[in-house]
């Protein structure tokens, strides 16, 4: 099965699909031992690879190279990929298209902000004309053959969020986000006049959306529930927690505790990467079972 019919199947299930935010190798080794499907969060990917704030910094060859490595670590990972714009040009984001496909990207995020762009969950977000963003949209649309694609609005102002919602649910696009919705009433909203069309919520810690669990998103409508930066802003504290700790104690590590990681841990998670490990472990897999 195709890496986009893969995901597409299983947002159609019954079951809400998660995806965890993740922003380089490390944390995405992380996150696949706890979920089967990783968000290649922009924000994420701009701190962690330029150490700058996702406002238009990324340039789309990296963002390739990096989801080119994710998917040789993990074959079996649903991979979601955040193109902010499509890298401003309609041209440039049907190439990036092509290029996430053929390494094997299950689909991406394509919004409606135009330059300088922002964080979806902070304030002074401007938004694309919509037939802009909608020729934009089905150019992407036509150009993948098997990704999903995820069409998504910036929009804040109350009548442009319920006319956009309601237009892009009659485009091809496999899925809708509206980003930064800021109350339950307001996904009941936005459910209400896309119809079946399936939805995406974007959570995130500090974020202009409320702490819902996944059954509540699930019974309020939602398919797709993304987690953008959890992995990032929980290294952020442990970093510094680390950090501050080694300093009080003038620069003597802790005590080694089977609890805490260290270099066999470590080694062990990475390893699980090598493709000579997956080749072994799928050779040994067979000979267990008949036994």
């Amino acid at each position: 099965m195709h890496h986009g019919t893969a995901l597409r199947t299983e947002i159609q299930s019954d079951d809400i699909t998660a995806l965890i935010g993740i922003f380089d190798m490390y944390s995405a080794s992380l996150a696949a031992q706890q979920y089967d499907g990783m968000f290649v969060s922009g924000f994420g990917f701009a701190a962690s690879y330029y150490g700058l704030p996702d406002i238009g910094f990324i340039a789309w060859p990296d963002m390739v190279d990096f989801v080119q490595r994710l998917r040789v670590a993990f074959p079996d990972q649903h991979l979601l990929v955040d193109i902010d714009d499509g890298y401003v040009d309609t041209e440039v984001a049907c190439h990036v298209v092509t290029h996430l496909e053929r390494i094997g990207a299950s689909g991406v995020i394509l919004e409606d902000q135009q330059r300088p762009r922002r964080c979806g969950h902070v304030s002074g977000k401007q938004i694309l004309p919509f037939d802009e963003y909608l020729d934009k949209l089905n150019r992407v649309l036509d150009t993948r053959t098997d990704m999903v694609v995820v069409a998504r609005t910036d929009a804040t102002e109350e009548s442009e969020i319920l006319y956009r919602a309601a237009a892009l649910s009659d485009t091809d696009a496999d899925v809708l986000l509206v980003d930064g919705v800021r109350s339950v009433e307001w996904i009941r909203r936005i459910r209400s006049v896309i119809g079946d069309k399936p939805l995406l919520f974007n959570q995130i810690a500090g974020g202009l959306s409320p702490r819902l669990s996944l059954t509540e998103l699930e019974d309020l409508g939602v398919n797709v529930a993304i987690y953008s930066t959890p992995c990032l802003f929980a290294a952020h504290t442990a970093i510094t927690d680390a950090l501050t700790e080694l300093r009080a104690n003038d620069g003597r590590l802790p005590e080694s505790d089977p609890s805490q990681v260290g270099v066999g841990t470590s080694l062990t998670l990475l390893e699980r990467n090598l493709v000579t490990h997956r080749g072994a472990a799928a050779r040994r897999t067979p000979q267990l079972a008949g036994r």
